[in-house]
């Protein structure tokens, strides 16, 4: 019958040997819940280019089959592979990991997962192609139409440039990524567009490190109990909305393990982020740079270097993708540190995966030689798509209790979602805290994420984030704070609880962190420090720096604080806008 079907239509079945190589990966993927269909259909379209040359030499087509084919085998059967041994899509974020890391370290890692059947599989992979390739026969079309569909298939494949291009007028640089990120899940532009995604990449980083390595240390740096045993962990959330937790009041029983050690902890409940996305949050929290002054995180030491000019050995472990071209300013500062530990090398970031992942690394970092440690995990926490943030044991909210009623049945399992997310990273939280108990000396650990989200919070439905029509969702996060009772006498850990209603943006965390690392330096400055008697509240800017104009103090933009609770009780329907807009 297949037989039969090959010789009916030679032109469509050299399309589907050609589609093969990268419609089985991207169809593994998407059957294992790894991801969505986004990965197939691209490269369903973008394999329609491979027919261009057989419809301008038909006669060449099993020869040409046969020499591209080879080289599909051997770019599809990387990411095949991957996929088989770790259950992830290939990415440039894997390439970055096999040039980072010691080839003997990954022999031995790698081998640790292979499986017998793992060769069994890898056969039958490459022997499908093969009877494929056999049934080729070459495609009888008049001239006209071999031209006309091969121009066809030219517009098909390249409209992403040409659209970008050409319509949207967007620019040489812009429509090219356009056309490069549909292209790459198919092989073997997996391989090619992977690696020169890397090497780019890879420049843009050394680039700010070389920049980095010229900044000087900070002056007169002291640290109170320097010789004290001491174990200083960050752990950095992911769009999660404080008022979405029941910790800080939310009606859904959202964070139980956190709300059952609430009094091992200090709840702080007005801080805000000073940029509602990843990158742009960290670079202010994670420096001495802020909103009015940008620059300043090229121009003095980051939170890592300060850590490390004490003396303190720095592990980042990340759940966040490894390399992208939004997250290279991330994997910049996780190599500023002493170990990295890269867990999410997933090409999309709307992929599964889950931050329980960090716990293992967690453990062994913790477990390390260093007398005085600073480790950060970065979680992937409350990230959309959300139900990929959390496994079905974790579905626990399906119905309308709790939802308030201006959430239309089209995005009740949104909400739901959202919900469950939150859910699980109280899990994970709660899990890193419970790991910490019993290690010796000085035991500190601050949460906070990066920005919130916004999940239908409001009448007027709408998800995601917005810097330029912002609410209060996309602005307020959590941000606590463990101690164990070592850490807790030595530095009047329980006092910190006079100080849980300080307004604070995140933008100004380096001094917090510093103060609570007993740190001192010549250019510290106590009023910036969300723990310190010297404490003064300052304008909270929220707002694109790279357009000052648009920068405003979140009181002033919103009034009524965290107003979430309020409309959730009040569960009006339809008419009211967004807390803050228009007073």
């Amino acid at each position: 019958m297949m037989r039969d079907f090959a010789r009916r239509y030679p032109l469509f079945w050299v399309y589907l040997f050609f589609l093969y190589f990268s419609a089985v990966p991207q169809l593994l993927i998407h059957i294992s819940g790894m991801s969505g269909t986004v990965g197939l259909r691209q490269a369903i379209i973008m394999s329609l280019l491979w027919l261009v040359p057989v419809l301008v030499w038909p006669r060449a087509v099993r020869a040409y089959s046969a020499l591209l084919g080879v080289v599909l085998w051997a770019a599809s059967l990387v990411g095949f592979s991957y996929w088989l041994v770790f259950g992830q899509d290939f990415s440039q974020s894997v390439i970055f990991i096999i040039f980072e890391s010691n080839a003997a370290e990954s022999l031995e890692f790698v081998s640790s997962y292979l499986k017998p059947w793992h060769v069994l599989a890898v056969l039958g992979f490459s022997a499908v192609p093969v009877w494929m390739w056999r049934q080729i026969t070459v495609p009888v079309l008049t001239v006209r139409y071999r031209s006309r569909l091969a121009v066809a298939l030219v517009l098909v494949v390249g409209w992403p440039f040409w659209g970008s291009l050409l319509v949207k007028q967007e620019g040489l640089d812009k429509s090219r990524y356009h056309q490069v990120i549909r292209m790459e899940p198919a092989a073997p532009w997996n391989l090619v567009f992977g690696y020169m995604k890397y090497q780019d990449q890879l420049a843009a980083m050394e680039s700010i490190l070389d920049k980095n390595r010229q900044v000087p240390p900070l002056e007169q740096l002291t640290e109170q109990q320097s010789d004290a045993e001491k174990t200083l962990v960050l752990v950095l959330g992911e769009s999660t909305n404080r008022q979405r937790m029941s910790l800080y009041g939310y009606d859904r029983e959202t964070t139980p393990r956190l709300d059952a050690m609430q009094d091992e902890l200090v709840v702080f409940d007005d801080v805000v982020t000073a940029r509602p996305y990843t990158i742009e949050a960290l670079q202010q929290a994670l420096s001495f740079a802020d909103s009015n002054n940008t620059q300043t995180f090229f121009e003095k030491p980051t939170l890592i270097n300060m850590m490390k000019q004490a003396g303190y050995e720095v592990t980042w472990i990340t759940n966040q993708q490894t390399q992208t071209r939004r997250n290279t300013m991330l994997t910049t500062l996780s190599q500023m540190a002493d170990h990295q530990v890269y867990l999410n090398n997933n090409r999309a970031q709307n992929a599964s995966q889950y931050d329980e992942d960090v716990l293992a690394p967690f453990g062994q970092a913790l477990s390390g030689e260093a007398r005085k440690k600073v480790i950060i995990v970065h979680l992937l926490g409350t990230h959309r798509k959300y139900d990929y943030r959390y496994p079905a044991s974790f579905r626990h909210f399906s119905g309308r209790e709790g939802v308030p009623n201006w959430v239309d049945e089209g995005n009740l399992e949104e909400y739901n979602q959202y919900d469950d997310a939150v859910r699980y990273n109280d899990f994970v939280v709660s899990s890193l805290i419970n790991s910490l108990k019993g290690t010796p000396g000085q035991t500190l650990l601050m949460y906070f994420s990066d920005h919130g989200e916004e999940v239908f919070d409001y009448p007027e439905p709408f998800c995601g984030r917005n810097e330029y029509d912002p609410s209060p969702a996309m602005y307020t996060v959590p941000f606590i704070a463990w101690a164990n009772s070592d850490y807790a006498k030595a530095n009047d850990f329980q006092g910190w609880n006079k100080f849980r209603h300080r307004p604070y943006s995140t933008a100004d965390f380096i001094y917090t962190w510093a103060d609570a690392a007993q740190l001192d330096f010549a250019s510290f400055e106590p009023q910036r420090s969300l723990i310190s008697d010297g404490f003064k509240a300052m304008p909270r800017l929220i707002g694109d720096p790279d357009n000052p104009q648009t920068l405003r103090d979140y009181s002033a933009v919103f009034p009524r604080g965290d107003v979430w609770n309020e409309l959730a009780q009040e569960s009006v329907g339809a008419g009211r806008e967004k807390p803050g807009k228009g007073g």
